[in-house]
């Protein structure tokens, strides 16, 4: 089991922000001190760039860098070359929707989505759908925003070439039956890609074990730095795929003549100097929550949302809209306060939440309002932080909530 209050001690923002209830961490999440080290120490002692030095520290650079690739393959149950480096998970889901669009899609090919997804698994397949002529069709959800397999099955056709999905969602933290799904859909030949920004940071994944094509995410949601995402693909198709970005050390070699040779995969797909601090430290951020346990965490967030949903649902003013669902973030609004009112009033009180769409626009088709707050949960929070929250959504009005502004 986890020590919530022995691991506080390794996040230094506890120390120098008393007082803060940090509830946003599906927007981004704190960083303990082995990842500040790590990428502290980049700039200490140790930097370069990297694939490019014959000298001492470019060689620990190189070691650490595409060491990286061993940890992330060890945390997903998969190779170190279907392991790719990325600027943020946004960039690994447009990696995916343009290199199917360019090498295995033509117009008239069905993307099969739903209307939870966040807006950066979604706009590429938007902009295809435009460019190429491709089309996309929605999954149907319930109320709480989860897709049953009754309803994925009816939905699901011979002319779905892909099927995208988060495996939790960002608002409602539905967590998806990505394994079944991916099941069906490979029946009928599709292939399966899976935002994991909001599964990755917060239980154990075993992308073989789920047969998922693609796997995306982003290190600073799981307590990495920001600039970082890791897409995961089955190597077969990585091989296939034609990576978005061209440029230096990703190329074999080109001519005058305008031929170019590509290297393998990963490599191919990470043009231009990386962010190699950031990936070093990504190793630090993923070694430390494999040491805690992903199933340590799982169960600790499990716990905590259970006590913070019991704890609102005896607020007479609050609405909560995924008081059903198990994990994931707690959404809600305070009646008859528009919901940014409500998180500045949370916010004079030192807790720090999310407020609007959540960068699901269309989410609002499936629970009838298009804003809401989020009180996204992590295994640093504590049952003392929920009660400060709860104490002070009790005190939510138009009148507190509006007054704090002038």
């Amino acid at each position: 089991m986890i020590d919530v209050y022995k691991i506080r001690e390794d996040f230094p923002i506890f120390r120098n922000q008393p007082d803060l209830v940090y509830f946003d961490n599906g927007a981004t999440t704190l960083k303990p001190q082995c990842v500040i080290d790590a990428v502290s120490d980049f700039y200490l002692r140790h930097t370069s760039n990297v694939h490019r030095g014959d000298y001492p520290v470019a060689a620990v650079n190189d070691r650490l860098y595409d060491g990286t690739r061993a940890v992330i393959a060890r945390l997903l149950n998969c190779g170190e070359k279907e392991v790719v480096f990325t600027h943020n998970a946004t960039a690994s889901l447009n990696q995916v929707a343009y290199g199917l669009g360019k090498n295995f899609l033509k117009p008239g090919d069905v993307i099969l989505t739903t209307q939870a997804e966040h807006a950066s698994n979604l706009l590429p397949w938007y902009r295809l759908q435009k460019d190429y002529g491709i089309k996309i069709e929605y999954i149907p959800l319930d109320k709480e925003g989860n897709i049953t397999m009754e309803a994925f099955e009816k939905t699901m056709h011979k002319g779905v070439k892909a099927v995208v999905i988060a495996h939790v969602t960002n608002v409602l933290g539905s967590v998806q039956p990505v394994k079944e799904i991916a099941a069906a859909a490979h029946r009928y030949g599709a292939l399966v890609a899976v935002d994991g920004a909001q599964s990755v940071p917060h239980m154990k994944i075993d992308v073989k074990d789920l047969d998922v094509d693609f796997l995306s995410f982003s290190a600073h949601k799981m307590c990495g730095p920001g600039g970082v995402g890791v897409l995961y693909g089955k190597y077969s198709l990585l091989e296939k795929m034609e990576p978005v970005f061209m440029g230096g050390d990703m190329n074999a070699r080109f001519e005058s003549c305008g031929s170019v040779i590509l290297k393998n995969p990963p490599v191919k797909f990470e043009a231009g100097t990386p962010n190699i601090e950031g990936v070093i430290g990504l190793r630090a951020a993923a070694e430390y929550l494999m040491d805690i346990g992903l199933d340590n965490i799982h169960a600790y967030e499990k716990q905590l949302r259970s006590y913070f949903i019991e704890k609102m649902k005896k607020l007479d003013n609050i609405e909560i809209y995924n008081a059903d669902n198990v994990y994931g973030p707690v959404d809600f609004n305070a009646k008859g306060v528009f919901s940014q009112d409500a998180a500045g009033y949370l916010a004079s009180r030192n807790i720090a939440v999310r407020s609007g769409n959540h960068c699901a626009k269309i989410l609002h088709e499936v629970i009838g309002t298009d804003s809401t707050v989020r009180a996204s949960l992590y295994f640093y929070n504590t049952k003392e932080e929920v009660d400060l929250c709860v104490e002070a959504c009790r005190d939510i009005s138009v009148e507190n909530a509006i007054g704090i502004f002038f």
